[in-house]
């Protein structure tokens, strides 16, 4: 137990063994994955908001290394190592603690080190219900552990990239807006230049430089970019190779050429960002949007209906959700479903649980297929207070 925190040793232990309990009982099994992680894993994959509050540290042998910031990522490791193909389901829980970064040093309710209790289901075939599920258990909980008076903010990932695939613009714009969804002013602001100037505000030399550029040789391209360098005296003794910075003034030099994101979808994108309510009435609006700009958004509407359906079998009723169609957490591997369990008026203090759908991270951890996972952790002491609180 650390000083940071408040809440009793003797009482969070308690509300541990009796979440893992309720985990286990539901067929879970206990795994303990390791604190030390190889820091590579966690800085190209966790989302820039986590990136900046890991500790790493490099050892005597000098492998980088860092303390876990959150445990999905190292569960997904311990089910790599026993199924490397990918091919089997599985269904783990943990309780233990994890590390982060708090400016100032941290405080009871965002301490540098504070326990998670999540789990993890891993290779579900029926994905809507492997997803309700996953959010019934982690309701049940909490609720278990005698919290009352939350709600459950949800979101999906799926819709949105299948709103963004199903517009008429060029590849690049659909990652630059994939890669800022997390980050809702960043995400504004790349909007607001894709409608007005989509290469940005160039200066006299740059926008000289991009005119040279041959989008179609990529090999003539870097030619003109080396010799540019050399003749302003920049060393290319940085992170970024000269490929990597031709990739990316071929793709300014694209932008420059590109007629900017029309009104009307821009006006669409952030209707559609701004839906926000009871799930059904949210899902309706949103049906209503992309029907009438002419837009199919394929499986993803439907399936969002699926996964609202099956949320009944697990007592989870409409009335104590609100679908958000900008929430998507800050945690840069969720897929699809996501969801977060708040005490109101608690600000963050007040996010008790969340998690969501993560198909592409075991793919990139090394199974050599997509492996579809959902997942969720409870942060324990800020459940504890809650609790303690009298929060109902």
């Amino acid at each position: 137990m650390t000083a940071e925190t408040s809440v009793s040793y003797e009482a969070l232990q308690a509300q541990a063994n009796s979440i893992t309990d309720l985990f286990k009982g539901r067929g879970f099994e206990l795994v303990a994955p390791a604190y030390l992680q190889p820091a590579d894993l966690f800085l190209d994959r966790m989302g820039e908001t986590i990136r900046g509050r890991t500790y790493v540290f490099t050892d005597l042998d000098g492998a980088e290394l860092c303390l876990r910031p959150d445990v999905t990522l190292p569960a997904c490791r311990v089910y790599l190592e026993r199924h490397p193909k990918g091919d089997v389901e599985a269904r783990y829980c943990y309780n233990g603690p994890a590390f982060r970064y708090q400016p100032g040093g941290g405080n009871t309710m965002r301490p540098r080190e504070f326990r998670q209790a999540g789990i993890e289901y891993i290779g579900g075939a029926d994905r809507e219900g492997s997803e309700a599920e996953v959010t019934g258990l982690v309701v049940e909980a909490v609720r278990a552990s005698g919290l009352k008076g939350f709600t459950v903010r949800i979101g999906d990932l799926g819709l949105f990239e299948a709103l963004i695939q199903a517009l008429d613009i060029p590849e690049r714009w659909r990652l630059r807006l994939r890669h800022f969804f997390w980050r809702p002013p960043v995400f504004r602001d790349l909007l607001k230049q894709l409608a007005t100037s989509p290469a940005g505000d160039l200066d006299a030399a740059e926008v000289g430089l991009v005119a040279t550029l041959d989008l179609a040789d990529v090999e003539s391209s870097e030619t003109s970019v080396a010799a540019y360098l050399e003749k302003a005296d920049i060393p290319l003794d940085g992170v970024r190779t000269l490929s990597e910075i031709t990739e990316r003034l071929m793709d300014l030099a694209a932008d420059a050429k590109q007629t900017p994101l029309p009104p009307d979808m821009v006006r669409l994108i952030e209707a559609y960002l701004a839906v926000s309510g009871a799930p059904g009435e949210a899902l309706a609006r949103i049906a209503g949007l992309t029907s009438d700009a002419g837009l199919d958004l394929g499986t993803a509407l439907q399936a969002a209906h699926t996964r609202l359906d099956k949320f009944a079998g697990f007592d989870l009723e409409e009335g104590m959700m609100t679908f958000n169609a900008e929430f998507g957490r800050d945690l840069e591997y969720y897929t699809g479903h996501v969801f977060q369990i708040e005490v109101p008026g608690k600000d963050r203090s007040g996010q008790i649980a969340g998690g969501g759908r993560y198909d592409d991270l075991l793919s990139s951890l090394g199974t050599p297929r997509e492996v579809p996972a959902v997942g969720s952790a409870i942060h324990t002491e800020r459940l504890l207070a809650a609790v303690q609180g009298g929060v109902s």
